[in-house]
């Protein structure tokens, strides 16, 4: 059975695995705790509406006035928590892939988590059913070859010989809708991770489908 787009391009945190809640904001707690002892931590919602805008790196340099030194102690923490947890995928979302893949449907990532976390999400969930990203494009120092830059975007619709209008950027925040506008790909929300009012409004805004549930995205997917 055919579908309507050939090639997936999916965000991750938030949008495949539930990395927010389970790793990523913890991380920001035990980060505050050791470098900012006296200061209280934003909320979960209020990590959401950072990663939102202004963006995460903004926030710990202009706001919380991160020097280079303690920029190097944060992803330490960081890492230490992203090698040694793994969250778990949203039920449904991965079988959903495994059904676009089986129609012949190709699966990247672009996300701001770096390559080999991704590639272990996938290798070490039970429910990712070995069902790993054909292309995956990570967290990198090169700002122009990240999101929201096209790069990542243009790379893959080379690669894999597919038109912008074959294409489906699945992402929960802006940076996927920016990249999508400088590369004529079409972006759906993902709504599932939170229901914070100003970036659903964006989302709805902005995107050609919004979805809630992972079963709204796969019935637009695979109908």
């Amino acid at each position: 059975m055919k579908h309507r787009y050939r090639c997936l391009i999916l965000d991750h945190d938030d949008t495949a695995v539930n990395s927010t809640a389970e790793i990523h904001y913890p991380a920001h707690i035990e980060i505050m705790k050791s470098l900012r002892p006296g200061k209280e931590p934003i909320s979960l919602e209020g990590w959401f509406r950072k990663n939102f805008h202004p963006g995460i790196m903004h926030y710990l340099v202009e706001e919380l006035g991160f020097s280079e030194k303690e920029l190097e102690t944060e992803y330490t923490i960081w890492r230490n928590f992203t090698t040694t947890r793994v969250p778990h995928f949203y039920p449904g979302f991965v079988e959903t892939l495994c059904e676009f893949k089986n129609r012949g449907g190709i699966i990247t990532v672009v996300s701001h988590s770096e390559e080999d976390i991704i590639l272990k999400h996938y290798s070490s969930r039970e429910e990712s059913n070995g069902c790993i990203p054909e292309a995956i494009f990570g967290w990198t120092y090169d700002e122009e070859k990240r999101k929201p830059h096209p790069f990542p975007v243009l790379e893959i619709l080379k690669r894999f010989k597919v038109e912008p209008e074959e294409a489906l950027i699945l992402d929960d925040l802006k940076p996927g809708v920016v990249m999508g506008e400088r590369t004529g790909v079409a972006v759906a929300g993902a709504g599932w991770a939170h229901r914070i009012p100003e970036i659903q409004e964006y989302m709805n805004r902005n995107c050609i489908a919004y979805f809630t549930t992972v079963s709204e995205f796969r019935e637009f997917l695979l109908s």
